[in-house]
């Protein structure tokens, strides 16, 4: 038998209906308890001073016995009351509500499986961009390698270019004889000075 005990009357009230009825389809009473308590339940009190707030009809008691998977049980009330057609009426009700149950559930699970299936698509195109972005910078380095390589196969010369004297002479450090004489600013050439030169890394020279 269920109980339920409360000392205050209007949350009470509340409570058990919202507790009581739609667990199960069941008759609530209110029976005044010693000392001021009140308690609900789905039997009618002891001491025959107990109200009943809420009664259950037929369809409801039969509908809890489908919800709880005892058709027998919800057929054989129904036989001992006469209520064949009610029983039928309330079979279709239920079967037609888990036929309704069982499609929204196939949707959900076709959803989930379209998303599951476009996440995964999404992934392997991530995954070929990636690879064709590794693929390009590999072709890159490669070009970059392969030019590398052939200015370091040209031949280098030993010798850098032959150049002809020395720099002139700063201004303050000429004879004033040599403004006076336009001949005697011509230095003499030289013969070329050769420096050797050393091959660095990119095909670059040193001398």
């Amino acid at each position: 038998m269920n109980v339920l005990t409360y000392r205050s009357f209007l949350p009470g009230v509340a409570i058990a209906l919202g507790l009581l009825a739609p667990a199960a389809a069941q008759n609530i009473y209110k029976c005044p308890q010693p000392g001021g308590g009140v308690a609900y339940t789905d039997h009618p009190c002891r001491a025959g001073n107990g109200e009943l707030l809420h009664k259950a009809d037929d369809s409801e008691v039969i509908d809890r016995y489908l919800r709880l998977g005892q058709d027998q049980l919800a057929r054989q009330y129904a036989d001992a009351r006469h209520l064949g057609a009610l029983y039928k009426e309330r079979l279709a009700a239920y079967q037609q509500a888990q036929e309704e149950k069982a499609r929204r559930q196939h949707e959900q699970a076709l959803v989930a499986q379209q998303r599951d299936e476009a996440a995964r698509q999404q992934a392997r195109q991530n995954q070929i961009a990636e690879r064709n972005r590794l693929e390009a910078e590999n072709d890159a380095l490669r070009q970059q390698n392969d030019q590398y390589r052939d200015e370091l196969a040209r031949p280098v010369p030993a010798y850098a270019p032959a150049y002809w004297g020395v720099a002139p002479a700063p201004y303050w450090r000429r004879s004033h004889h040599h403004d006076r004489d336009p001949d005697s600013r011509r230095a003499p050439p030289r013969a070329p000075v050769y420096q050797l030169c050393t091959q660095l890394a990119g095909g670059r020279v040193k001398c």
